[in-house]
This record gives structure tokens, sequence and C-alpha cells, in this order.
């Protein structure tokens, strides 16, 4: 699986390294509990050890700041994602089911950062468009991915690939959310998750039977 830490920048007094720095304090404060609407910039640039004004130098608002820290979780989760190929002659479905064992892990580190943006997202456009606009991408790529599956005839050709994209992606990104949120969600009930999402898509979608 592919590190899912923040390389830290080669420049350690750069413009990345102060930028890493904020992102970095406001996931700590994040993970101990801290809810991201009463977390005050005051605060997450002191965590940070940068001062206030420093804040706005590298972030527009908090809003910006929510989207990058989402950003890198999305980012890494699509591209691991994107590893996968349907019609690969070693065992599709069993190699799905790794990969969705990884963005499970991937999705439980970052679990407190997707909590704060369900909650911004209640009373934030900007936040909610975006996250929404990320998942719009990965839609569309399962379309792409689909359809090329049905012109090979590995696909039956009645399958709705845009309601059925929609579905196993939007559908998937909330059983995840919720799957390390929940506090009966233990972490070796991952396999299993990670197993049942594999299969939905594969015999959902993929290979569902004509």
């Amino acid at each position: 699986m592919p590190s899912i830490t923040r390389r830290r920048p080669r420049n350690p007094d750069g413009r990345a390294a102060v930028e890493a720095r904020v992102l970095e304090a406001t996931e700590r404060l994040l993970r101990e509990g801290t809810r991201f609407t009463d977390l005050g910039v005051q605060r997450i640039a002191a965590e940070a050890g940068v001062a206030r004004s420093t804040f706005y130098t590298h972030f527009r608002d908090k809003s910006e700041l929510l989207m990058r820290l989402a950003g890198t979780m999305r980012e890494t989760s699509f591209e691991r994602t994107g590893e996968w190929d349907p019609s690969s002659p070693d065992d599709p479905l069993a190699r799905l089911t790794e990969i969705f064992g990884d963005v499970i892990r991937i999705y439980r580190t970052y679990a407190p950062v997707l909590a704060a943006v369900s909650e911004v997202a209640a009373y934030d456009e900007v936040v909610r468009e975006y996250w929404a606009a990320g998942l719009e991408q990965f839609v569309s790529r399962t379309v792409h991915a689909l359809r090329v599956e049905q012109q090979a005839g590995r696909t039956p050709s009645d399958l709705d690939v845009v309601a059925a994209s929609r579905l196993i992606v939007i559908g998937g990104d909330r059983f995840l959310a919720d799957h390390v949120s929940t506090t009966t969600a233990d972490p070796d009930t991952d396999a299993a998750a990670a197993r049942e999402l594999a299969a939905t898509w594969w015999y959902g979608a993929y290979r569902r039977p004509a």
C-alpha cells in the first residue's frame, strides 16, 4: 500500500513547510476530538506555531484549509482505486478487495477530516460542492471504465452505466465514511467490509449476470 503520510517538503523554511505545519496541526486537533466548527484560526495558528497573519498568507479561510485536508485524502484514495484493472487476467475481484482494504485504512486515517467535511458541508456551499465535485470525477471515471467493459462484451449491454456508476461510487463513499465513523466499526471488521464492497462493485455492475 502506498504511503498515506504527507511528505515533508525539502525546504524546511519554505512556504510548503508552513502549510504542512498548519495542516498537520489541524489534523492533530481534530484527532483529539475538537469539532472543526469550534476551531478558531487563532488556535490553529498557535498549534502550528505560526502567527494568525501567517495563516491568512497561506489559506484564504478555514474552508480552504478543510478542502486541502480533504483533498489529500481524496487524491490518495482515487490513486489507489485507479490502479485496478477489471480486465486483468489475475483475479480482479481479489485485487479490488485488496485495494478497498487499503482505501478503508485511508478513510480511517482521515476519519476526523471526513467528519469535519460532513459537519461543514451542512452549511458551507463551497465545501459541499468541492466534495461533490470530487465524487463526480470518480463517477465519470467509472462510467468510462464500465463502457469499455460493455464494448468488450464483459459487462451486460443492458446495464445503465451512469446509474450504476453513481450507485457504486456515491453509495460506496457513504458506506466507507459510515464504516470508519461508527463506534461499533472495529478495525477487525475492515476485511469483511472491503470484501463486501468489492463484491458489490464486481457482481452488481462489472460482472452482473446477463
